[in-house]
């Protein structure tokens, strides 16, 4: 997890929350990877969990394609 937590200050142009849609504030976080915005920290994490799922699912898919698994 790389972010920077953004205080005081509103995106230049009107931006929404890359998880929940909300408008941005005066106060979110921004990946810094991706350089998506977040309403808040609880979004954040969301997003995380949510993409360490995806990368299990897929593990999980290419060794069923593999023929079962390798461990």
């Amino acid at each position: 997890m790389r972010f920077i937590l953004v205080n005081g200050r509103t995106p230049c142009r009107q931006s929404t929350c890359a998880l929940c849609a909300k408008p941005i504030g005066a106060g979110y976080l921004r990946e810094i990877a991706t350089r998506l915005p977040y309403c808040d920290a609880d979004c954040y994490a969301d997003h995380c969990v949510g993409a360490v799922l995806a990368l299990e699912n897929q593990v999980k898919t290419t060794k069923m394609a593999l023929g079962g698994s390798r461990e």
